[in-house]
């Protein structure tokens, strides 16, 4: 395998790329850990980042929205978990919830 291209995606948009791959066993890994940790579809989880990136927040890096992706968060308590180098202000967040709720 080549590494092409390196990205930061969320945990649905990896497994709708593992499904493009030649199958071995560690695809059929990946497959089973997709499953099991993916909240939504990867059509849903491509808005939401595009969404996101629409607010151009400049303090999000494309690793934070990928993880917010992942985790969903429903309140401020956990979006602001996910952030250890920057801080959110209340706008931003509320941006962020909404956004997450809106396309879930």
């Amino acid at each position: 395998m080549v590494i092409r291209e390196r990205e930061s995606l969320s945990i649905c948009e990896a497994g709708e790329i593992v499904g493009t791959i030649k199958e071995t066993d560690k695809t059929e890994e990946i497959k089973k850990f997709v499953k099991r940790f993916c909240k939504i579809t990867p059509a849903k989880a491509k808005k939401i980042r595009e969404e996101i990136e629409k607010l151009e927040l400049l303090k999000l890096k494309p690793q934070d929205i990928a993880k917010i992706i992942d985790i969903l968060p429903e309140d401020a308590i956990e979006l602001n978990k996910i952030f250890t180098e920057i801080t959110l202000d209340a706008d931003e967040t509320n941006k962020i919830l909404e956004t997450i709720k809106n396309n879930k």
